[in-house]
């Protein structure tokens, strides 16, 4: 009896033992001679990037020991555990969160039926379960040696991340390659993150390029952070290292709802909703067609000053972001006059209507502080079809049914006035400074139009040009109809922003009944 009883206790001992070799095995991917490749190249591991971005002790992986099941070209004989992607789920800061995280040191990180398998299972479960997805990117591509297999695999990964778009927050961080039909799928994500020298991404890389339209250009170049952060607008970052990437990945997701059925997260705060600012009395110069900076004042507001700005150096002429106001997550949108004197363009409508829409899909407030000139007039825009991307930005603050304060700092000038949260796009609280000028336009402009046949006469134009400046260079004519609630000291905008949104906080909308709406693309 005793005989059996530690014949039994050998067995379970071999069977622990196995488990933790197997384990082991899987931990080491594609051995250490690629992971020490890995870390030459500057980058960390699959599972270094997960240790750093969830808490401490959190992670709870799912199909360690999965494998591919392809038997072409040899690959059966190359066989290793997870299969190039390492998923589950874990927490950041106590909240929940699923992750995967592409392992480039087996067979390149590129995607299989079965790698695919796995991304598509945390996904599902993110939907069902209400939590925010998270994915590395770091891949060869599609697995070649699995031919259709693995762009069927691509295709469901997709229809996840579509399915998932408005339900929960997608965050993709590129931390290496990214590829051909790789790139879509980050690309219907909310937020794309990438490292700054180790990743990039294209539909086709340099050497198709070359072959198809003679053009020589360097993978860094055609696909880099810089290009996706300042031209293309793809990417809403790019910071220095991995490490540095998903510490602000942990702090973005603090801003962040689980769901579309949650508020986002309240956190402690120590800045008094009744602060003053008497140094936003004199923000605006003197001179009108002066430029200011337009973040002091958005810093000014913030609780604790925090901002987390994104897509810093696409469009600078407007500015996106987050702040909390008495520790509660508000989007702001704001126009730039440093950058083409705060000027609405292609690029910054389509910039800040994404971000409009990612708010009302899981109800963020939204705070726009308006100095805005115009449209920036020229046949580039014009071409470019400005009229249907400044549509978009019109389109996505009209649709949004969460809370919208709105406050005119200077310039509100014709269309561009109507587009920035104007309160018949129902805006619920509609301020103003008493610097603002709402007017249809700037007053040399009105004047000469008003005043064609004074043309001739410099002094007659400097009187008419005085006299609408009197009548429309202020907020008053548009206060007289209810467009703007109130005129406020910019001492007190804090504190006036802050009650209007606690104001608001049960606020309920409701769009008509509709399948989906079609926004101007």
């Amino acid at each position: 009896m005793f005989g059996q009883i530690l014949q039994g206790i050998n067995v379970m001992k071999d069977i622990l033992t196995e488990l933790e070799d197997r384990r082991n095995d899987a931990r080491l991917g594609g051995g250490q001679k690629r992971i020490d490749a890995q870390h030459g190249r500057g980058k960390l591991t699959a599972r270094e990037r997960i240790e750093l971005l969830l808490d401490e002790g959190s992670f709870e992986e799912f199909d360690m020991f999965v494998s591919h099941r392809c038997t072409d070209f040899g690959m059966e004989k190359q066989k290793l555990s997870g299969d190039g992607v390492v998923t589950g789920w874990g927490t950041i800061n106590g909240r929940m969160v699923y992750v995967f995280s592409q392992d480039f040191t087996v067979f390149g990180g590129s995607l299989s039926e079965t790698h695919a398998q796995k991304i598509c299972k945390i996904m599902d479960m993110a939907i069902q379960n209400g939590a925010p997805v998270i994915g590395i990117n770091d891949s060869g591509g599609a697995r070649i040696q699995e031919g259709v297999a693995s762009l069927a695999g691509y295709a469901e990964v997709f229809q996840r991340n579509i399915m998932a778009s408005g339900v929960v927050p997608q965050i993709s961080v590129i931390m290496g390659p990214c590829a051909g039909g790789a790139v879509y799928s980050p690309a219907m994500t909310d937020f794309i993150f990438m490292v700054k020298d180790t990743s990039y991404m294209f539909v086709t890389g340099p050497d198709v390029v070359k072959t198809v339209t003679n053009e020589v250009v360097t993978a860094e170049e055609l696909g880099g952070a810089s290009t996706h952060t300042r031209k293309s607008s793809v990417a809403d970052g790019a910071f220095e290292n991995d490490v540095e990437a998903l510490a602000e990945v942990r702090r973005l997701v603090d801003f962040l709802p689980l769901n579309n059925r949650e508020k986002p997260p309240v956190r402690p705060f120590f800045d008094s909703p009744e602060r003053v600012e008497t140094s936003l009395d004199t923000l605006i110069p003197d001179n009108p067609n002066t430029p200011y900076d337009m973040k002091e004042l958005i810093s000014k507001v913030a609780d604790e000053g925090d901002f987390y700005e994104i897509q810093e150096d696409f469009a600078k002429n407007i500015i996106t972001g987050f702040i909390r106001l008495e520790g509660q997550t508000v989007g702001v949108v704001a126009n730039q006059p440093m950058i083409l004197a705060g000027c609405l363009d292609i690029d910054s409508s389509r910039k800040a209507a994404r971000f409009v829409r990612f708010c009302d899909c899981f109800e963020i407030p939204i705070l726009t502080f308006v100095d805005v000139p115009g449209f920036l007039p020229g046949t580039s825009q014009e071409y470019g079809g400005v009229i249907k991307h400044g549509a978009k930005l019109l389109f996505a603050y009209g649709e949004a049914t969460v809370p919208k304060v709105t406050v005119i700092t200077r310039k509100a000038y014709g269309g561009a006035y109507d587009v920035m949260a104007s309160k018949h796009l129902r805006g619920d609280f509609n301020y103003a400074w008493p610097t603002a000028e709402i007017a249809v336009m700037g007053a040399k402009g009105a004047t000469e139009i008003i005043h064609r046949s004074d043309l001739g006469d410099a002094e007659k134009i400097a009187q008419h040009t005085q006299d609408y400046e009197d009548r429309f260079a202020n907020p008053f004519v548009a206060a007289e109809r209810g467009f703007i609630d109130e005129v406020i000291m910019p001492q007190s905008t804090r504190r006036r922003v802050s009650r209007a949104f606690a104001s608001l906080r049960n606020k309920q909308l409701k769009n008509p009944w509709k399948k989906h709406d079609n926004i101007p693309l």
